[in-house]
């Protein structure tokens, strides 16, 4: 049942981190569209920076469950890196599992609620002159939340059964 849970999360952030790639690059397209339009037409684009910030946001929370399958993430770890490797794996298991977790699971509650009243009500970005639809913003915000907590698990049962010997950010004294 573990490995299945293991294998589950890390499809799932591999999956959404080809998303995200392919955000990245809509991002690129879209901004220099906009860098042309502006200054070579003299025709700027009113959906420019709407694209910009939505791709941005989609692109960081959907690659967010891959960058901690990778260990990927800025951590500080001045502390953890000279206790023994069970007690760290302990730490990280107990951090992801009871605290991360949870607040993650949380926020990615509030974010489908909030998918969902701007799918009723037919929601649009009120400051901007585009106007988008909100709600597919929000949904991938949700389902990136979703998979950063999912995979929280599953690197909190690897901590906590199988940790990582990295010392390869071991402080030398």
């Amino acid at each position: 049942m573990k490995s299945f849970l293991l294998s589950v999360a890390d499809r799932i952030s591999l999956g959404l981190n080809y998303i995200a790639q392919a955000m990245v690059l809509i991002l690129i397209a879209s901004m220099l569209y906009e860098v042309v339009a502006r200054y070579v037409f003299g025709a700027p684009t009113l959906w420019a920076f709407d694209i910009a910030y939505m791709s941005t946001g989609v692109l960081f929370v959907l690659g967010a469950a891959q960058a901690l399958r990778e260990d990927a993430h800025v951590r500080i770890d001045f502390l953890s890196s000279r206790m023994p490797v069970r007690v760290r794996g302990a730490i990280d298991g107990f951090a992801s599992l009871a605290v991360l977790c949870p607040v993650f699971t949380w926020l990615a509650l509030i974010a489908g609620q909030r998918a969902l009243r701007a799918w009723q009500t037919g929601e649009v970005e009120h400051v901007s002159p585009w106007a988008p639809l909100m709600w597919p913003f929000y949904s991938a915000l949700a389902i990136g939340l979703a998979a950063l907590a999912l995979q929280l698990v599953a690197e909190g049962l690897r901590a906590l059964t199988a940790p990582r010997s990295d010392d390869s950010f071991k402080i030398e004294t």
